[in-house]
C-alpha cells in the first residue's frame, strides 16, 4: 500500500487507515484479529483508536492483538483523549485530564509510546493553549511521536496549528474530522486552514457511515449497523432523499468504471487534495478487504468532477467572492 507523509512531518502513514470504534463492542478479539492480520498484510501501517471506544475495550484489544499477532513497531499507532462519557460535559481538555488519560490508554495498549496523540475535540471549558501543553508534554517525554487534533472546526484549527507554530511547540500533524461525499462540511474552512497550516487531513467516516457502499438503498439490511441499536442513530441522518441522489451518483459511476460504489466513494476522498489516509472501520475482515482492494483505483477526471457537482455543498458567503453574490 501507498505511503504518504502526514501533514508537514516526517511521519510516513499508509494511505488507508484502520478505525476501531466498534472493536470491543460490536467486533469481538476474533473479527478483530482477522481485520488487524488482513489490514497488516496488505501493506496497512495506520491503525487508529481512541481512550473512549468501547470504553477502553478497543485499546486493550488493540494492546492483546499487538503482543502476538502483529509487531509493535509495524503499525502506526494513533489514539485519542478528551472526550468523557458526562452528559453535562462531553470533553475534558485540561491538562490532568489528558495526560491521565494518555498514561491510560499506553497501559492498555501495552507499550511505551503512541505514534501520534490527538485532542479527541475541543473543550470551550479549558483555555486552548493548557490543552495544547498536554500535547507538548507528551511528546517531550516520549509517550507520543507526533500530535494532531479531532474534531475542531475551522476557526479552533487555525488558532491551535498557528499556537503550536509560534513558539518551541510541537506542530500539529494531523487532523481527523468526517468526510465523506455524504458530508464534506471540512471543506469549507478546516481544509484550508489544514492545507496552510501543514497539517494532513485523517477522514472518518469515508463511506458515509456505510451509506456510500449502496447496501441502504433497497432497506436496512437486518445485519448492519442501521439495524443496530447502537449505531442506528449514527447512519439515520444519510439516509435521507438528498443522500439517496449521492448514493445513486456514485453507484451509476461504479457501474461505468466496473467497480463497486464503496470503491468509487472511498477512492473520491482518499485523493482529495490534503488527505493523507481515511480511516475506515469495518464489521468484518471480509469487508476491510474489499476497502483495501481500492488501492490500484484512481478516479477519472470526469467522474470526479460529476461527483463533485452532485455533492457540492452550498458555501456563500464569506466563501465566495462577496461581489458575485
Amino acid at each position: 500500500m501507498e505511503q504518504r507523509h502526514l501533514g508537514r512531518t516526517g511521519l510516513r502513514v499508509s494511505r488507508i487507515g484502520l478505525g476501531t470504534l466498534t472493536w470491543g463492542r460490536d467486533t469481538d478479539e476474533h473479527d478483530a484479529a482477522e481485520q488487524l492480520k488482513a489490514f497488516w498484510d496488505a501493506g496497512g501501517t495506520l491503525v487508529d483508536t481512541a481512550d473512549v471506544y468501547g470504553g477502553g475495550k478497543a485499546e486493550y484489544l488493540l494492546g492483546r492483538l499487538m503482543d502476538r499477532l502483529v509487531p509493535r513497531q509495524d503499525l502506526v499507532l494513533s489514539t485519542k483523549a478528551g472526550s468523557v462519557p458526562d452528559p453535562d460535559r462531553r470533553t475534558d481538555g485540561s491538562r490532568g485530564h489528558l495526560l491521565a488519560a494518555l498514561d491510560a490508554s499506553l497501559d492498555r495498549l501495552g507499550t511505551d509510546h503512541v505514534d501520534l496523540w490527538q485532542l479527541h475535540a475541543f473543550d470551550p471549558y479549558t483555555p486552548l493553549e493548557e490543552s495544547l501543553q498536554a500535547l507538548d508534554i507528551a511528546v517531550r517525554t516520549g509517550r507520543a511521536r507526533y500530535a494532531g487534533v479531532a474534531n475542531f472546526c475551522g476557526w479552533q484549527l487555525a488558532k491551535a496549528g498557528t499556537w503550536q507554530l509560534a513558539g518551541d511547540r510541537t506542530r500539529l500533524a494531523g487532523a481527523q474530522l468526517e468526510y465523506s461525499l455524504l458530508q464534506r462540511g471540512v471543506e469549507r474552512e478546516v481544509l484550508p486552514a489544514a492545507l496552510d497550516l501543514g497539517i494532513g487531513l485523517l477522514p472518518s467516516s469515508p463511506l458515509g457511515r456505510g451509506v456510500l457502499t449502496g447496501k441502504y438503498r433497497g432497506g436496512t439490511p437486518t445485519d448492519s449497523r442501521g439495524a443496530s441499536e447502537t449505531m442506528a442513530p449514527f447512519v439515520e441522518p444519510y439516509l435521507d432523499d438528498a443522500a439517496s441522489r449521492i448514493v445513486d451518483a456514485v453507484t451509476t459511476a461504479a457501474d461505468g468504471l466496473a467497480t463497486t460504489p464503496l470503491h468509487v466513494a472511498l477512492a473520491w476522498v482518499r485523493d482529495r487534495p490534503g488527505v493523507t489516509a481515511p480511516i475506515v472501520g469495518a464489521r468484518t475482515a471480509r469487508q476491510l478487504t474489499a476497502a483495501l482492494s481500492v488501492e490500484t483505483l484512481s478516479l477519472p477526471d470526469e467522474i470526479c468532477r460529476a461527483l463533485d457537482d452532485v455533492s457540492a455543498p452550498v458555501h456563500r458567503y464569506p466563501d465566495h467572492d462577496w461581489s458575485t453574490l
